[in-house]
């Protein structure tokens, strides 16, 4: 055990021998300057502390002091009755106060009883009831407040927890504040009552057992009570106060005192006006030297506090000027760190791709794209940037989404591109490659095979063509990363002009811009398009009361656009072609399923899930091999849990729930995902 657990350890137990064993003089006088000397550390770190949670530890604090203070109390009563000697401090203190006159000793000591229990203590624990009373009450708010900020993505998960924290943390502490402002009022009282009883049952001991005069036992007990009652008082004056600041005290960056000067000072004039009047009091009977010091005094004080802001502000006017300079200089780099949504680099040879004095068409290409994605998608894709990168080969161009490269690959501009999936023919002759969209096996030829090429089956196109639909899969593939808030807020600007209450039935209650910027987000991530956003808030406004999990809101949205998804998958609107997944593997799934309070994910056996992506990538394989798309139906509860499942191995299976196809369409099964 550390030494300064051990201590305190050990003066809890002290506490309790002072309050049994009878202890003598010289040992109670290092006691009561003990206390002083707590109480004095205990008002200077409440001072200095920023907010009240620095010192978290004062209500606990709080009743060992108390029980310390009682503790010496009964020590010196006991020696006061029974020896008329509480050690050297109390009789000095007694002997500094009453002086040669008793009654006027205790007059004054009445009066700072009177201040430390009906000002200091009584307004100390009025303000600690009302404080809890009202951080009690703003629990809830605080909480909602976090969790509004938390969904708009304006904090972190971790910082969530955190806040939650520390609003716990405040209840609690202002519960216990309320509680432990009792003590001191309790030990306000049991001290007024330790004084009378030291003096009533003193002057009795005194004439009875001691053969005193009244004179001699009023003097002698009078001074040790009053001594004994400063030496206690002044300590719970202190730790009173320290009370009444803790509890008073709010969230600053600074402690009390640099507070009260800030404030307290922030308006140098008025010292002037204060400095006026007290040199007007002057030419009354009040001393003229003494109002004219004072007044002086102000008047300094406000002239320096005048020039202070002015020299700030010269230094501030200078530190500006400077800045200016230096964004003016050629050294500036702050253009350098600004990050473009998409990046197309490319090396030098493919130059005339992108100029149009040689033809190029590139930038055309890439309006067009934009157009035809904003009416697939419903998402305005923001503008392309195009520059020429010498540290690329000068074949090779790259793709970057928001700084980072996503795919790459090489063109020949005086080649086309051969693709075919299932022919080969050692007669065209070209440069082996990939289709960099795709993935699909593919030649470089040029122009005098072009036509050879075509007529064996070959689709052949053009170098523009194919960097085009290279951009625009890419592009598709990561429009989930390319919503952001401030698009998701340019997409409600655009819905509020036409459906304007649809709008404010779901933004910013339920849901803030950052919930909804993650639903959609989730749709696209699943080529779902967003253009039917009318269709999506009404079922965001008829969800968003019941969940504000993003999950499943897309969920419900993917089921009330199964036309939108029926259109995209059918073949000719009447029938699709689907995997369907066992009632063995749904129930295996749906009692996977783990749910916490941070959400749900699901926790399946490793051997399981081995066996389900062997059993669904043989079905796929087969889908694959005939041109087909794979398409995996599974019940509503499971649908996004088996899509998580299968991303990462199979990212371009579609899974599709039977509440996302609608009634009319004819579903054909081609095999089940099962596991033995």
């Amino acid at each position: 055990m550390k030494a300064k657990d051990l201590s305190v350890l050990l003066g809890v137990i002290l506490i309790i021998i002072m309050l049994v064993i009878p202890l003598p003089g010289w040992l109670l006088s290092i006691l009561i300057l003990c206390n002083i000397s707590l109480a004095l550390v205990v008002i200077l770190v409440s001072m200095n502390t920023q907010e009240p949670l620095q010192f978290s530890i004062f209500p606990s604090l709080l009743l060992l002091l108390t029980l310390f203070r009682l503790g010496l109390n009964v020590s010196t009563t006991r020696s006061i009755l029974s020896k008329a000697d509480a050690g050297g401090v109390v009789d000095t203190f007694g002997s500094f106060v009453i002086g040669d006159n008793p009654l006027v000793g205790f007059v004054v000591f009445v009066i700072l009883v009177i201040i430390q229990f009906l000002v200091i203590t009584k307004g100390a624990e009025r303000v600690s009831e009302v404080s809890a009373r009202f951080t009690l009450d703003a629990m809830p708010g605080k909480q909602m407040s976090i969790d509004a900020d938390l969904n708009a993505g304006l904090i972190s998960e971790h910082e969530a927890k955190e806040r939650r924290e520390k609003v716990e943390k405040e209840a609690d502490f202002h519960g216990s504040m309320d509680g432990a402002s009792k003590f001191v009022k309790g030990d306000a009282i049991a001290g007024i009552i330790i004084v009378l009883i030291n003096i009533i049952f003193g002057l009795i001991i005194g004439m009875a057992q001691m053969d005193l005069t009244f004179q001699e036992a009023i003097h002698t007990f009078m001074r040790l009570t009053v001594g004994d009652g400063l030496v206690s008082q002044i300590p719970a004056l202190l730790i009173s106060t320290a009370t009444g600041i803790v509890v008073t005290r709010i969230s600053t960056e600074g402690n009390l005192g640099s507070d009260v000067s800030d404030q307290l000072l922030q308006y140098p004039k008025l010292l002037f006006i204060a400095a006026g009047t007290i040199f007007l009091l002057g030419f009354t009977p009040i001393n003229f030297l003494l109002t004219t010091s004072i007044a002086t005094i102000l008047a300094i004080a406000g002239y320096l506090l005048l020039k202070k802001p002015q020299e700030e502000m010269v230094s501030t006017v200078e530190e500006d000027q400077t800045e200016s300079e230096a964004m003016k200089s050629e050294e500036n780099v702050i253009e350098l760190i600004s990050m473009d949504p998409i990046e197309f680099e490319f090396g030098y040879a493919l130059i005339p791709l992108v100029d149009t004095n040689q033809g190029g068409d590139l930038l055309d290409r890439i309006v067009m794209i934009r157009r035809q994605l904003a009416i697939e998608l419903g998402l305005v894709i923001p503008v392309v940037r195009i520059r020429d990168n010498i540290q690329l080969n000068p074949n090779e161009y790259r793709i970057k989404i928001k700084g980072n490269e996503v795919d790459k690959g090489e063109l020949l501009l005086d080649h086309y591109l051969a693709m075919t999936p299932d022919l080969e023919d050692e007669s065209i002759e070209g440069v082996e490659t990939k289709e960099p969209a795709f993935g699909l096996p593919a030649k470089w030829i040029n122009e005098d095979t072009k036509d050879e090429a075509e007529m064996m089956g070959y689709t052949v196109v053009d170098p523009p063509s194919v960097v085009s639909t290279h951009i625009t899969e890419i592009i598709k593939k990561h429009a989930y990363q390319l919503l952001g808030r401030e698009e998701t807020k340019q997409l409600l600007d655009h819905l509020k002009e036409s459906y304007p209450i649809l709008l404010e039935e779901v933004t910013p209650e339920p849901l803030r811009i950052g919930g909804i910027q993650k639903v959609l987000s989730k749709l696209l991530w699943e080529n779902v398009s967003i253009r039917n956003l009318p269709i999506i808030f009404e079922t965001l406004a008829d969800y968003g009361n019941m969940t504000t999990d993003p999950d499943l809101l897309a969920e419900y949205v993917r089921q009330a656009l199964a036309p939108q998804i029926t259109k995209q998958y059918a073949k000719d609107d009447s029938s699709v072609r689907v995997l369907t997944i066992s009632g063995n593997v749904e129930k295996m799934i749906a009692e996977s399923i783990q749910q916490t309070e941070h959400g749900n994910y699901l926790a399946i056996d490793p051997e399981a899930q081995q066996n389900i992506f062997k059993s669904a990538s043989e079905h796929v394989e087969k889908l694959a091999i005939q041109g087909e798309t794979p398409i995996i139906l599974c019940s509503p509860p499971i649908r996004m849990y088996v899509k998580q499942l299968l991303e990462r191995y199979m990212p371009h299976v579609v899974v599709l729930s039977y509440n996302e196809l609608e009634a009319n369409v004819q579903v054909q099964s081609v095999g089940v995902v099962d596991v033995p």
